[in-house]
């Protein structure tokens, strides 16, 4: 009974921490280039409905898993353009990227399937330990691309600041819109992912697991080995409170509720605390 427990805790955790993980991977990017990637909650939320709206119309596991990464670098785009060409503070305009997909998604609900609901796609339903290998796949090759390849290093340069990159030959506004990109594409996939694991889509399912992917990225000293662990935390206190909710009882319920609220309490703290820094370091320069 104790090992089938653990076995099972272990397999959520892992289930859990996977979209995170790649969503985090992504927001590590534009921090990287000196930018912050507040959209991956919206991202995530337009890849997880475009992912069942193409899969139920396409009948096309893959293809729903594709739209889903394009719904979210599409909505990056926008958020990078703003904050790079329209020189927009960038935390506002992912705050209203935020706000601006669930808008977005409920229209387009309405207008093709006459509901705001649940919009089912079994054709897009994958088995559990499929999603993992598919995010933990898409995670490693997304954080050897930063680390190792020229365009992560040239990115790196570019989060040095403006002045550095020039030096270097750099373009540090064409590298923050591309990680940008990026950050939306992995959003996307990490969302169609969370759809692809109930073979539908179901209005409010990020859940706010975007804003927990971008704190993660800074728990995790913004290396992506740091971010990874950091997530792996995350799913472990998710995978726990679904734990103790399976107990029953007023008080199991009320542990699940409290284990569930630590992320999301842990991820307020630390975006205040980030503005509070980003606020000093401009009085500073």
């Amino acid at each position: 009974m104790i090992l089938e427990r653990l076995t099972s805790l272990g397999i959520s955790t892992l289930a859990s921490a996977a979209p995170l993980a790649l969503a985090a991977l992504g927001g590590l990017a534009a921090a990287a280039s000196g930018s912050l990637s507040i959209a991956l909650e919206g991202s995530m939320l337009v890849g997880a409905f475009t992912a069942a709206a193409v899969g139920h119309a396409t009948g096309s596991a893959a293809a729903g898993m594709a739209a889903g990464a394009f719904a979210g670098l599409l909505l990056s785009l926008l958020v990078g353009g703003a904050a790079v060409g329209l020189k927009a503070d960038v935390f506002v305009a992912g705050l209203a990227a935020n706000i601006l997909a669930p808008g977005i998604v409920s229209v387009a609900s309405q207008a093709a399937y006459g509901t705001k609901g649940v919009l089912a796609a079994e054709a897009l339903r994958s088995g559990q330990w499929e999603i993992i290998a598919l995010l933990a796949s898409a995670s490693l090759a997304l954080a050897l691309f930063l680390s190792r390849s020229v365009f992560g290093l040239r990115l790196r340069v570019a989060g040095e600041g403006d002045e550095i990159a020039a030096a270097a030959g750099i373009r540090s506004g064409a590298y923050r819109l591309a990680a940008h990109l990026i950050a939306g594409a992995a959003s996307g996939l990490a969302g169609a992912a969370l759809a692809a694991g109930i073979g539908a889509y179901v209005p409010g399912m990020t859940s706010g697991r975007g804003w927990i992917a971008l704190v993660a990225v800074f728990l995790g000293g913004r290396r992506p080995g740091g971010v990874a662990l950091a997530c792996l935390l995350f799913g472990l206190l998710f995978a726990l409170s679904n734990l103790v909710q399976g107990f029953g009882g007023q008080g199991a319920s009320s542990g699940a509720e409290l284990l569930q609220a630590v992320p999301y309490a842990v991820t307020a703290l630390a975006l205040v605390a980030w503005k509070g820094a980003e606020r000093r370091r401009k009085a500073g320069g």
